[in-house]
C-alpha cells in the first residue's frame, strides 16, 4: 500500500479516535445513565471543551472524504506524484496537532496549522487537475 493510501487509513483512525474523545467528555458530563438512555431529557450545554471537541471533530469531517476522494483518484489515476504524498503527509500531521490545539483552545496557531492541511489538500488535488 502507497503511503498516501496507509495516511488514508491512519485517517480514518483519527476520526474514530475523535468520535471516541467527545463521547468520553460528553459522557463524563452527562452521565452513563444518560448516554445508555434514550437520550429525550434537556441536557445544560456541553463544557468548553466538549464544544471544542465535537467543532474539531466536525471541522475533520468536512475536510476528510476530499481527502479520501483526492488520495483515491490520484491512486486510481496513476497519479500519485510524491507532491500527492507530501500533500497526504501535511495534512495529516497538520490533522492531528488541530485536535489538541482545538481542544485547549489556542488561538492563531490552531488556524495556521488548519491552513496547512488545506495546503496539503491542494498539494494532492493540484497534479489531479494539471496536466
Amino acid at each position: 500500500m502507497t503511503t498516501a493510501l496507509t495516511l488514508v487509513v491512519w485517517s480514518l483512525i483519527l476520526a474514530f479516535v475523535q468520535i471516541i474523545l467527545f463521547d468520553v467528555v460528553r459522557t463524563g458530563q452527562y452521565g452513563l445513565k444518560w448516554n445508555t438512555g434514550p437520550r429525550d431529557e434537556a441536557v445544560p450545554e456541553i463544557s468548553p471543551m466538549g464544544g471544542r471537541l465535537k467543532r474539531a471533530q466536525d471541522n475533520l469531517f468536512e475536510t476528510l472524504p476530499l481527502f479520501i476522494a483526492a488520495v483515491l483518484v490520484a491512486h486510481i489515476s496513476g497519479r500519485e506524484t510524491d507532491m500527492v504524498t507530501l500533500g497526504a503527509e501535511i495534512w495529516f500531521v497538520a490533522r492531528v496537532v488541530y485536535v489538541p490545539l482545538y481542544a485547549f483552545g489556542v488561538r492563531q496557531i490552531r488556524s495556521l496549522v488548519w491552513l496547512g492541511s488545506i495546503a496539503g489538500l491542494g498539494m494532492i488535488i493540484a497534479p489531479l487537475v494539471m496536466p
